[in-house]
């Protein structure tokens, strides 16, 4: 919703603010709808950062990002809401920060899950991944990332978005 290249923008320059570094991002990708109801294509990407912070308080700090650029989420169960039709479709939102890896760890509490559960299984994900870490191995099915992309059953749509500048 709205401007999702600005959106994207002040979230990355958002993270210095909370104590994570950039290191890298990637191109953004012109991706299509999964899961989501109404709205448009979506704009993804993924970034690269160091940071100090544990896992619980890198997921405090995105949510706070996600909230300062007006993402309403409508439950703790990432955008769950028992009034729609289908619980799993999400609805369309201005931002959405995941933590896909840190390091090598894997985090399974109520508040974060790491490696993101469905990443793997979603091309969106993997793609702008794949730029910018793709000899990364997820901890848990020790397959690269572009290993993870060249397999993925996902035939949803994924291209370079136009609009991204010249690197």
């Amino acid at each position: 919703m709205g401007d999702p290249a600005t959106n994207i923008a002040r979230a990355i320059e958002a993270l210095g603010a909370r104590g994570v570094r950039v290191i890298k991002i990637s191109s953004l990708y012109e991706t299509e709808p999964v899961n989501v109801r109404g709205g448009g294509w979506f704009l993804n990407g993924a970034v690269e950062a160091e940071t100090e912070l544990m896992p619980q308080q890198l997921m405090l700090a995105l949510l706070e990002i996600e909230q300062s650029l007006r993402r309403s989420r409508r439950s703790a169960a990432e955008g769950f809401d028992s009034n729609l039709p289908d619980p799993n479709l999400k609805e369309p939102r201005t931002i959405d920060i995941d933590i896909l890896l840190f390091g090598s760890s894997v985090v399974d509490t109520p508040e974060v899950v790491i490696p993101h559960p469905r990443m793997a299984e979603r091309k969106f994900v993997l793609a702008p991944l794949a730029e910018i870490a793709p000899m990364v191995r997820h901890p848990i099915l020790q397959q690269t990332i572009r290993e993870l992309l060249a397999g993925t059953s996902d035939r949803s749509e994924v291209h370079p978005w136009q609009g991204n500048p010249g690197k």
